[in-house]
């Protein structure tokens, strides 16, 4: 993954992010439980993904400035499959006032 994409932080502060609870530390995973809130007995989401605007707790940073995700390496599976330049990563940006990534879009 870029730098752009590790520093960036649209999607981070765009989509709600849920996976399985499986995923948090608790039941096994990586999550760090108190990052997760738990949607139903399958579900977990990230701690402030269901706000209006969204905006993950585990980034800290200016989006499109200097953004960190402070569990990169634990994040939950829907971060990590999220691919930079995708249609989804273009929205993201542009809902911030970013330009998309050269040859996305």
């Amino acid at each position: 993954m870029s730098n752009t994409c590790t520093s960036c932080g649209a999607c981070c502060a765009c989509f709600r992010v849920d996976f399985s609870v499986h995923e948090t530390e608790d039941l096994g995973g990586t999550v760090p439980g108190g990052l997760a809130v738990e949607v139903n007995h399958s579900i977990a989401r990230m701690r402030g993904t269901d706000h209006s605007p969204p905006r993950c707790a585990a980034l800290s940073g200016k989006v499109g400035v200097r953004a960190v995700c402070g569990i990169y390496e634990w994040r939950p599976s829907p971060c990590r499959e999220f691919e930079e330049g995708s249609e989804a990563c273009t929205r993201a940006r542009q809902r911030h006032g970013l330009p998309a990534l050269d040859g996305a879009g």
